[in-house]
C-alpha cells in the first residue's frame, strides 16, 4: 500500500493538486476526491495490483488529508480530547490525552514523507526550518503552537511538538467544569481583570497558562485598545480592537531580528489601554515593570516559573542579567509597587490541570518581596482506586489590600469570597 500511496503522491504533486498548498478552501474536495480514486485505479492497473475498497477508502483518506490536512497527524489534531502531539522521528508519535502522554499508531513512511508535512504546517506562517536554520517556533491557522527541529541537532529524524488551542475552552465556566479553578476564584479573577490588575501567569511548560489568559481576557472591556506582544502568536482574543505583535527571527544572513524588548517599548508609543505579553524571559521584565509603575495599568503577563516565590526570583534575574547596574532592593522595591497578583498553574500527577495558588505581592518586609496567598490548592493523597489526585482548595482568610479598587470601579465583589473556605 505505501508503494501506491507513494506513486498517488506524486501524480497528484505533478497534476493540479501540490501538498504545500497555503490555500485550503481554493482546493475542490470533490474533484480532488474523483483525482484520487482515478489515480488509485491507474497505478493498481498498471502495476496489476487489486485492493480491496477498504483499503482503496483509506488510502484515498490518507492522501486527502495530506492535502487539506496535515497529513498522518490530521486524526490527532482533529479529536478533541487530543491537548498535544509529539513526533519523534518518522516512526513514533505520541499524543496527550485526558492529561496521559501515549504512544500512537501512527507512523509516517519516512523522513521524506514527514518532511513534507513540515512544509504543510509551515507553508502559511513568515518562518522557516531548514538546514541553515534547523529550530523553529510556528503557529498553525487555529492557534495551536508548534516547535521543529531537525536533524542535524535531533539525532532521531525530524521531530514536531504540537500543543494545540481548545477552542472548546472559551469562557471561566469551562475552567470551573475542568475543575481548573474554582467559582469564587473565577469571580475574583474575573474582577481582577475588569479592574485592571496587573496580573503574572506562572507555571512549567504546557500546564496551561496562556489557555487561562486567553479565556480571562474575554472579560476585558470591548473600549479597550490592546496591544499583545508574542514569540509566537497563540492568543486569540475576542474584542474588535487588538493589535497582536509578534518577535522576528533573524535572517539566513542572522540579520532582521526584532525581540520581544523592542516590540515592548514601541508598543509603549501605540497608546496602548492594556498590553499582554506573551511571556517574558530577558530584559523586557525591567522594561514591563518601570510602564506598570508608570500608570500602565492592568498588564497580563506570562512566565515559566514553579511556585509565586520563583516568580520574583526569575524576574530578579532577568532583570540582573540584563542590566547589573540596578541593586537588588531597587528590583525588588519595582516588582513589589508594580505586580498586584500571580496565578500560579500546575499540573498534577494525574494530568489535571489546576491553578494551583493565587498570589498577593503585598510589598516589601526586610528588603524582600512580601506574598500572601489569597487562594491554593493542598494535596492531601492519591485515590488508590483511581489513582486520581485529592485536594481542597483553601482561601487565606484575609481581604486584598487592593480591594477598594474593585469598589471604586464600580465592580460587586464580596468580601467574603476571601474569608469563607471555596469548593473542595
Amino acid at each position: 500500500m505505501k508503494g501506491i500511496k507513494e506513486k498517488v503522491r506524486h501524480l497528484l504533486i505533478s497534476g493540479d493538486y501540490f501538498f504545500g498548498k497555503k490555500d485550503k478552501e481554493a482546493v475542490d474536495k470533490e474533484k480532488l476526491k474523483r483525482d484520487v480514486h482515478k489515480a488509485i485505479d491507474h497505478i493498481a492497473t498498471i502495476d496489476r495490483i487489486t485492493l480491496a475498497a477498504d483499503e482503496k477508502e483509506r488510502i484515498v483518506v490518507e492522501l486527502m488529508d495530506e492535502v487539506l490536512g496535515f497529513g498522518p497527524l490530521s486524526p490527532l489534531l482533529n479529536d478533541p480530547l487530543v491537548t498535544e502531539v509529539m513526533v519523534n522521528g518518522p516512526d513514533t508519535v505520541y499524543a496527550e490525552k485526558g492529561g496521559v502522554m501515549q504512544l500512537t499508531d501512527i507512523k509516517f513512511e519516512n523522513n521524506r514523507h514527514l518532511m513534507q508535512t513540515i512544509e504543510k504546517i509551515m507553508s502559511p506562517t513568515q518562518r522557516r526550518v531548514d538546514e541553515s536554520s534547523p529550530f523553529v517556533d510556528a503557529s498553525l491557522p487555529d492557534g495551536s503552537r508548534v516547535n521543529i527541529i531537525l536533524p542535524p541537532l535531533s539525532l532521531i529524524g525530524p521531530v514536531i511538538t504540537i500543543r494545540k488551542f481548545l477552542r472548546e475552552l472559551s469562557v471561566i465556566d469551562d475552567l470551573i467544569k475542568r475543575e481548573t479553578l474554582t467559582e469564587s476564584m473565577a469571580q475574583f479573577l474575573i474582577a481582577a481583570i475588569k479592574a485592571k490588575l496587573n496580573i503574572i501567569f506562572a507555571g512549567s511548560t504546557g500546564v496551561g497558562k496562556t489557555t487561562t489568559l486567553n479565556v480571562l481576557s474575554s472579560y476585558i472591556s470591548e473600549d479597550e485598545r490592546i496591544v499583545t506582544i508574542e514569540d509566537t502568536n497563540e492568543l486569540r482574543l475576542k474584542q474588535k480592537h487588538v493589535v497582536p505583535l509578534e518577535a522576528r527571527q533573524s535572517n539566513i544572513e542572522g540579520r532582521g531580528e526584532v525581540s520581544i524588548r523592542e516590540l515592548f517599548k514601541n508598543s509603549l508609543r501605540m497608546r496602548p489601554d492594556r498590553i499582554i505579553l506573551g511571556e517574558i524571559r530577558g530584559g523586557e521584565a525591567l522594561d514591563m515593570l518601570q510602564a506598570i509603575s508608570s500608570g500602565h495599568e492592568g498588564a497580563l503577563v506570562v512566565l515559566h516559573a514553579s511556585s509565586p516565590a520563583d516568580v520574583i526570583s526569575r524576574i530578579e534575574t532577568m532583570i540582573i542579567t540584563s542590566n547589573s547596574a540596578i541593586p537588588l532592593w531597587a528590583i525588588r522595591r519595582q516588582i513589589a509597587d508594580a505586580i498586584d497578583i500571580i496565578v500560579l498553574q500546575e499540573q498534577l500527577s494525574d494530568g489535571k490541570r489546576k491553578i494551583t495558588h493565587i498570589a498577593e505581592v503585598c510589598g516589601m518586609e526586610n528588603d524582600e518581596v512580601v506574598l500572601k496567598d489569597l487562594f491554593s490548592y493542598d494535596i492531601v493523597g492519591i485515590s488508590e482506586d483511581t489513582k486520581h489526585v485529592l485536594g481542597r482548595w483553601k482561601t487565606g482568610g484575609v481581604v486584598p489590600s487592593f480591594y477598594q479598587r474593585f469598589r471604586l470601579r464600580g465592580i460587586d465583589l464580596p468580601e467574603t469570597i476571601f474569608t469563607i473556605q471555596p469548593e473542595i
